[in-house]
């Protein structure tokens, strides 16, 4: 079963069509990763007291139906790619309607970054474990290393 989450809408997410902001939904979508590490013991305290946090290349946002003021939405979130070493992400989110209709799907392509010496970086060993017992896509693939 994939990780998911349940979160209630706020007015500031809302537009004034009375529907949600684009940007709302990524900002679910971020929540979510956040509370997922930590379930996996890994807070915002600990990614920093081992040095590494993540960074985003890539983010895209398929809308399929509109939330709408005051409603309360579930997202879900799935492991679609990994790299050999583990430096690289991909994650796929779902985010559904009150009524269970699936209102978004949002994917991010990002990588670890050492937070001292602002590189890419190989996450240690419990963000690894963590990474493998995340849920993953039915089309999860390897993603290449690409160094310059």
């Amino acid at each position: 079963m994939s990780f998911s989450v349940r979160f209630t809408s706020r007015w500031a997410d809302f537009d004034p069509n009375n529907h949600m902001r684009h940007s709302a939904y990524n900002d679910y979508a971020a929540e979510a990763r956040v509370r997922m590490f930590n379930a996996y013991g890994l807070s915002l305290i600990e990614f920093n007291e081992l040095n590494i946090g993540p960074v985003l290349f890539r983010e895209e946002a398929s809308f399929r139906r509109e939330i709408r003021l005051s409603e309360d939405i579930k997202v879900e979130v799935f492991l679609k790619g990994i790299s050999e070493n583990g430096e690289r992400f991909r994650f796929f989110h779902k985010i559904y309607k009150e009524d269970g209709s699936l209102a978004a799907e949002i994917e991010i392509l990002g990588a670890w970054l050492d937070l001292k010496t602002r590189k890419l970086t190989k996450p240690p060993q419990i963000v690894l474990k963590a990474l493998e017992d995340i849920e993953r896509t039915e089309d999860f693939e390897r993603i290449p290393l690409k160094r310059s």
